[in-house]
């Protein structure tokens, strides 16, 4: 039962992630079409910033799921020998 909460928990952070990164995608070509350069500066340092978190935030499941299932071959291996 704790690996479907494990499962749950990684695909809701990508999705979540996943969102955020394309809000903040949008938010980057929308602050290039404002006319004020405040706003401008602010939105796109904004939009930056949910980028870099998304990302880290769509890197976070990939390396973990990558990490559990190279242990789980070298496990598989293990017992083989």
């Amino acid at each position: 039962m704790d690996t479907f909460f494990w499962w749950g928990k990684m695909i809701l952070i990508g999705i979540i992630s996943l969102f955020f990164l394309l809000f903040g995608i949008d938010t980057l070509v929308s602050s290039y079409q404002s006319t004020s350069p405040h706003i401008f500066v602010m939105s796109f340092f904004a939009s930056n910033l949910m980028i870099l978190i998304s990302a880290v935030g769509i890197m976070y499941p990939a390396v973990r799921i990558y990490r559990r299932y190279k242990i789980s071959a070298r496990e598989d291996n293990e017992n083989d020998e």
